[in-house]
């Protein structure tokens, strides 16, 4: 190849893949890069207009220290945890029931039900938190983090079971088939074959689950009040906002610490979530 066409495809490449990639780049991290350097100032520097808005002058960890000993920040990310890890197992445990008889099972009205469950999904929470709100007084969950386990899954599981009827149905049955001529039950040959083989989008509905658990915030602000129920997305602009008083610092440091687990389950689980969704979704 010439050096002319060696030329042409260095700025090919550069044109249609690392200039959008490293525009991507910015856009997705520079609200992070926000957070850090306004969690890492000063009062005084972050109220000075005249200080640099990019870079932090003299760096501290004040409002990480204020934010671990004078709130309830561990018991936020406590409840959090709690409500999400609930919430996304009971969520995978209907949605694998649910998905494999809409996907396995030949029943009168199935296409109805399965259209049923996607018309669900499509519903806006906001359109259901009022009349949830009249379910949880009378269960008597209200300030509660249980409130959130009771209502998450409303709109939970409808995208779990789109999403592993989509899965399920791109698994050949033979292999159940086979196991239950071999002696195993219809639940052994779901629990030992076809789960397994379905780990991909089971992944990708488990981390799904748990994102929007860990980041809903309107169910959330209405059925919690007491400070020690909330969770990390509801206490930080109820706790750190006081009429016009904004606490920058250690909102942005809480902001910050609570996005850490989102990241680092996609960043363990990427590979799995992409599989699941370009595989399962696109052939339910």
């Amino acid at each position: 190849m010439s050096k002319i066409g060696i030329v042409r495809r260095f700025l090919g490449r550069l044109i249609t893949l690392y200039v959008p990639l490293a525009f991507f780049i910015f856009f997705f991290l520079a609200p992070f890069y926000w957070m850090f350097i306004t969690s890492l100032k000063e009062n005084k520097e972050l109220y000075n207009l005249q200080a640099s808005r990019l870079w932090v002058s003299a760096p501290t960890l004040r409002h990480y220290q204020e934010l671990f000993t004078e709130t309830a920040f561990l018991v936020w990310i406590k409840n959090s945890f709690l409500v999400a890890l609930i919430v996304t197992a009971f969520s995978l445990v209907i949605g694998i029931m649910a998905a494999y008889a809409l996907s396995r099972l030949r029943f009168k009205g199935g296409t109805a039900v399965g259209a049923g469950v996607f018309i669900t999904y499509l519903v806006p929470p906001t359109l259901l938190f009022i009349p949830l709100a009249s379910v949880v007084h009378r269960l008597g969950l209200y300030d509660s983090w249980w409130a959130l386990v009771v209502t998450y899954p409303t709109f939970m599981v409808p995208f779990c079971v789109w999403l592993l009827t989509g899965y399920f149905r791109s698994i050949p049955p033979d292999m159940e088939e086979c196991a239950m001529i071999d002696g195993c039950s219809r639940f052994q040959a779901i629990w030992r074959i076809t789960v397994p083989l379905a780990i991909p989008g089971l992944v990708s509905a488990g981390i799904f689950a748990f994102t929007m658990s860990w980041n809903e915030f309107i169910y959330g602000l209405t059925f919690l009040q007491s400070s020690s129920q909330r969770t990390v997305p509801v206490a930080v602009p109820t706790e750190f906002v006081l009429g016009d008083a904004f606490f920058w610092g250690p909102m942005m440091a809480a902001a910050l610490l609570g996005s850490v687990p989102i990241a680092i389950a996609y960043a363990f689980f990427a590979r799995y979530y992409v599989e699941g969704m370009t595989s399962g979704a696109i052939k339910g």
